[in-house]
């Protein structure tokens, strides 16, 4: 595939389809308005399946059970070609109630997804041993680490990466976009793949009113214990512990819409302790190492837009997968990038196109 490709957006869902489409034998050049990586990719937990999934459409757990299953090899050949390892951990998530257990038992047992409920210590609230239900297969991975070999990886393949290189217009002619405007100037290509998670719309302009995306807050914090405190991912309600192998125990997070603003406030803060507490006692007595924001590209029920713009022909978009743009991403990478060479696809991709979900956002902030 002989063509330059401009990628916008150096996310987790950016650096992915530049890496796709460098295996593909493309040109491609990113453009990043700040530092790659480091914006909701960064951010996030890294755990590779939705929370409760079968709390979920079938557009999002096709789209993630799909992509975790790419996670082992394409973690294993980062590892091995730039020494930089993501530390994917097939650690298991303990759900804690309350849940619907016939719902998740169904939904399990339908798509032969292990699942079993098993006793769990008792919780501060009620002094009782209560019943979770554990899904042992789920992995997590280490996102910035994830990051940070991805990014080396489109170096050794000859990728062009410019950082703090804000695009602030793309200019059309005859149903094709001839260029994008940024603060470094004029970029030409044959194609162009919008990336730029929470920010795509405003790069698009009147070129996507059914793009519906929007910037949704999440804060997280990082506790640094001498031993991994917890054996698996912990879930309640909503908020999650994320145990990490070197000790770091992660707590997270909030949804909060409060457009761009990614400040990081202490009623966050106490919120996500009083949910925590009580999950993990021992927290009472951990310093808090750090907190930080991350903003997600809300999309309608979860499900992202990936696939060519129904009207430009040489414009693409991979973009809006809200809370779980890294355990979707290498599946939205070679979607997208099929989308270009004309191969076959994985699965239905009806779901994600341009307008499929444009109605009204409903349940945007759905957990």
């Amino acid at each position: 595939m002989k063509q330059d490709v401009i990628v916008i957006g150096a996310g987790i869902i950016g650096l992915a389809t530049a890496e796709q489409l460098l295996l593909q034998g493309a040109k491609v050049t990113i453009l990043e308005r700040n530092t790659a990586g480091q914006e909701s990719s960064w951010a996030g937990g890294g755990i590779l399946s939705p929370l409760c999934p079968w709390d979920y459409s079938d557009e999002v757990t096709q789209l993630t059970s799909y992509s975790a299953s790419l996670f082992p090899t394409w973690c294993s050949v980062l590892h091995q070609e730039t020494g930089i390892d993501p530390e994917y951990d097939v650690s298991g998530m303990l759900i804690l109630p309350p849940f619907d257990q016939k719902a998740a038992l169904l939904w399990c047992s339908r798509r032969e997804v292990k699942i079993k409920c098993c006793a769990t210590p008792a919780l501060e609230s009620n002094n009782i041993n209560v019943e979770g239900l554990l899904l042992p297969d789920i992995a997590q991975v280490r996102n910035p680490r994830l990051l940070q070999a991805l990014r080396q990886r489109i170096m050794q393949l000859g990728g062009n990466l410019i950082e703090h290189c804000a695009v602030t217009d793309v200019k059309f002619m005859a149903r094709r976009a001839q260029s994008s405007i940024s603060s470094y100037g004029e970029f030409f290509a044959d194609h162009f793949v919008i990336c730029a998670g929470a920010w795509s719309p405003e790069i698009l302009k009147n070129h996507a009113p059914e793009l519906n995306i929007r910037p949704i807050k999440g804060q997280m914090l990082l506790f640094k214990f001498e031993q991994p405190p917890l054996p698996k991912i912990l879930v309640q309600n909503g908020v999650y512990l994320i145990p990490r192998r070197d000790g770091h125990l992660l707590v997270g997070s909030t949804l909060e819409d409060v457009g761009f603003d990614k400040r990081t406030t202490v009623s966050a803060r106490e919120c996500l302790l009083a949910r925590a507490y009580p999950i993990l006692p021992a927290l009472r007595t951990m310093p808090i190492i750090q907190q930080w924001s991350g903003l997600r590209p809300a999309s309608i029920d979860n499900v992202p837009t990936i696939g060519k713009h129904p009207i430009i022909t040489n414009v693409l978009i991979n973009a809006g997968h809200f809370r779980y743009g890294v355990t979707m991403a290498p599946a939205s990478a070679k979607i997208l990038v099929n989308e270009i060479t004309g191969a076959k696809q994985p699965l239905d991709i009806a779901p994600y196109q341009v307008g499929s979900h444009s109605a009204v956002f409903r349940d945007f902030l759905k957990p």
